[in-house]
């Protein structure tokens, strides 16, 4: 599919792709309210997840400076804490904090990822900004500009996850976190469409992480920073497209050496529909439990079974847990888990915790949990298998379901029945019944790591809808600095 020659020097036009994402940043106008309402609730929840997140030792020590000294007062701050970075580490922090619990929105296509990944460059560079806007006596950032540039990232990932795996190839999905931050942070910082192509190209020159340390045996806890690690890369390409730095026009197209035939398998990029707010409109919400989302569905059928089998777990002969083809691919794991990052991706673990215990929470992916030998000896019975009416409704675009059930059979031949759930209580179908559980959530998270008085001016900004979007962002972000 590569369409230049390497061997002549003449610089081609920009690939269409990269001029399609730069027309789209600079010239679409979002005018669903949908969107905007939807894009308020994805900054409540990445909010709370990243408060939530400060509980957690193993995330705290990923944020900072880079190194010891290395702040920047007036610059960007990172939510929960005192610090002022740079906006690229300020990026990498914010990024570490949203996506550390794996509990953010969720997008699931031929590739799957966060979108709210995106956040923490948008969240680092707008509070820069707008700071540095009030001290000029300029025109600050408002909360309304950053929905709009969360909207615009979303719609990028999210229509090049539809219809291309990445994950096929070995990628990781964060490279589209890359891609869809320096597009929108490049145009917060002033570029216009030929900077942010050329920021764009710089992007796709990265090339890709490696799925390596999301997948058995490998599977780590770079996963919970790898998002950081996106955003702040984006941030480098967009400072240094604004600052008048080069791209290259065929980055993914060149023959040999472009994108498409080093990474991709000589393909070109696919699209199910043009960018517009789909994406926002339709993300999926982690609200009830910090699991992988493939499972979220599997959770929930464990959950109602829990009254039926805690008290007869020594009883249980098999358990058959049918789901979609993506998640017998990436989260169906036999054998020992060695820590948190292996057991929240284990789709066996999300199943068997709740059967045993009822719940299912961060905490439950910890050494001390996972001693129990009730979810090993859970664990050894089950059989994992894929469902075809799930994975036909999992890439459906006009349902976009991730369907499993749960089936407990007993040693004296009898069982609890299977239960299935098509779609998560996060699902755009389920909105009604979602929202007040992410907006418990939001409230709980923020009312764990701030001052009471604090708490208050927060949730009375937010539940303000036309005064919440027109306050400067870094009036915002004040809000939730020590």
């Amino acid at each position: 599919m590569s369409l230049h020659d390497s061997r002549s020097a003449r610089r081609p036009d920009p690939d269409q792709a990269m001029v399609d994402i730069a027309n789209y940043i600079t010239d679409y106008y979002i005018g669903s309210s949908e969107a905007y309402t939807t894009a308020r609730y994805m900054l409540l929840d990445s909010l709370a997840c990243a408060m939530l997140a400060m509980r957690h030792p193993e995330c705290v020590k990923h944020l900072g400076p880079l190194v010891p000294g290395a702040n920047l007062p007036g610059g960007a701050r990172v939510p929960g804490t005192a610090y002022e970075l740079d906006p690229v580490q300020a990026a990498y922090n914010i990024g570490v904090q949203v996506r550390w619990l794996d509990f953010n929105d969720t997008w699931l296509a031929a590739e799957w990822g966060h979108p709210s990944d995106n956040l923490g460059a948008i969240l680092a560079v707008g509070d820069y900004l707008s700071r540095k806007a009030e001290r000029e006596h300029g025109k600050p950032l408002t909360v309304r500009d950053l929905l709009t540039a969360a909207i615009k990232a979303h719609e990028i990932q999210g229509a090049y996850a539809l219809k291309n795996s990445f994950n096929r190839v070995g990628l990781d999905h964060v490279l589209l976190v890359r891609l869809a931050s320096t597009a929108v942070v490049t145009h917060l910082l002033g570029g216009g469409k030929d900077e942010i192509i050329n920021a764009v190209s710089n992007s796709w020159v990265d090339g890709g992480a490696l799925r390596t340390y999301r997948h058995a045996p490998n599977a780590g806890p770079r996963k919970g920073w790898a998002a950081g690690d996106a955003c702040r890369r984006a941030v480098i390409h967009a400072l240094n497209a604004v600052k008048g730095c080069v791209g290259y026009p065929s980055a993914l197209t060149a023959r040999t050496w472009g994108f498409y035939d080093v990474l991709f398998g000589g393909k070109a990029f696919e699209f199910e529909r043009p960018f517009g707010s789909y994406v926002m409109e339709n993300v999926l919400f982690k609200i009830s439990h910090p699991a992988e989302f493939h499972a979220q569905t599997a959770v929930e059928c464990a959950m109602a079974l829990h009254p039926k089998v805690a008290g007869r777990l020594d009883q249980v002969d098999r358990i058959v847990v049918e789901t979609q083809e993506a998640a017998t691919r990436i989260i169906d794991k036999t054998g020992p888990l060695a820590n948190h990052a292996d057991r929240d991706h284990c789709l066996q673990y999300m199943v068997a915790v709740p059967l045993v215990f009822g719940r299912l929470t961060a905490d439950d992916y910890s050494d001390a949990v996972a001693a129990d030998p009730r979810i090993d000896a859970l664990r050894a019975r089950m059989e994992v298998r894929e469902n075809p009416a799930f994975t036909r409704d999992y890439v459906d675009p006009e349902k976009r379901y991730i369907g499993n059930s749960v089936e407990v059979f007993f040693k004296d031949g009898s069982s609890t029945g299977k239960v299935s759930v098509d779609f998560p209580i996060g699902h755009r179908e389920r909105r009604g019944e979602g929202i007040p559980l992410l907006l418990r959530k939001f409230e709980k998270a923020v009312g764990g790591q701030l001052p009471a008085r604090r708490v208050e001016q927060i949730l009375a900004l937010t539940q303000d809808t036309s005064r919440f979007e027109a306050t400067p962002i870094h009036r915002f972000v004040d809000l939730f600095t020590l």
